[in-house]
């Protein structure tokens, strides 16, 4: 199998060739700040353009309404000032945005190190697997990009914040910002089948396990956590 030769031809390669990209990272090292970097800072800027045109007075009401439209009016109002930064809340977004994606990515990592330990010639550990998680989220970047385009189109500045991420099944299916089912419906998007596929592709290369439990490792930590999820908002 022909190897790539540098970090941004396996970015490009990943949508095309993943086999042989997930081949080359086994064997180089430190090319996963690359894609890091990437999705870091494209994934940002959806958030950053966003709060930059939004009407931020029509933003805090109705995040208001929606994470605390059952509270007193009292209590509402401190909520509202809380809020009332509009600088604050759009850093905040931006760099919770890249915290959730290390963390997400950490854990992720773990779950990898310690499942691919049923394969014994697996020689893995946890640094690469996090180095390995970076290049199964580059699809990320994909929805990044819609979510930009989303943004630069619109024509009224009262724009739901779920727009950020258009290929969420919020985005969809229009779920409103107040409903239960909405930040469940935001975390459902449509990569996380692309990332689930990598995932399986990138396992198949760095282990000796079989085909059927690559793509059980890959899909079931989704399953798991959107069943336990929607769950506890029936119960």
């Amino acid at each position: 199998m022909q190897l790539v030769s540098n970090p941004f031809e396996a970015m490009k390669d990943i949508f095309v060739k993943p086999n042989q990209v997930f081949a080359t990272i086994n064997e180089t090292h430190n090319w996963s700040w690359i894609p890091f970097i990437c999705i870091a800072i494209i994934g940002a800027l959806p958030i950053y353009m966003y709060f930059n045109f939004v009407d931020f007075s029509w933003y805090t009401e109705l995040m208001v309404q929606a994470m605390a439209g059952d509270l007193s009016p009292a209590e509402q109002n401190v909520f509202r000032n809380m809020m009332a930064d509009k600088s604050q809340s759009l850093w905040t977004g931006v760099f919770g945005s890249v915290f959730m994606l290390l963390v997400s990515n950490a854990i992720m990592a773990l779950y990898l190190n310690i499942v691919t330990k049923a394969d014994e010639e697996c020689v893995q550990g946890y640094t690469d697997w996090y180095g390995f998680s970076w290049w199964v989220s580059i699809p990320v970047i994909v929805s990044s990009l819609l979510g930009i385009l989303v943004v630069l189109v619109a024509q009224d500045n009262q724009l739901s914040p779920v727009s950020m991420a258009p290929t969420s099944f919020a985005f969809i299916f229009s779920v409103e910002m107040n409903s239960s089912w909405a930040s469940l419906m935001q975390a459902i998007r449509l990569e996380s089948v692309w990332v689930m596929y990598l995932t399986a592709v990138g396992l198949s290369q760095w282990t000796q396990l079989p085909v059927k439990k690559t793509y059980i490792i890959a899909i079931a930590p989704y399953v798991l956590i959107w069943a336990i999820w929607a769950l506890f908002i029936i119960l």
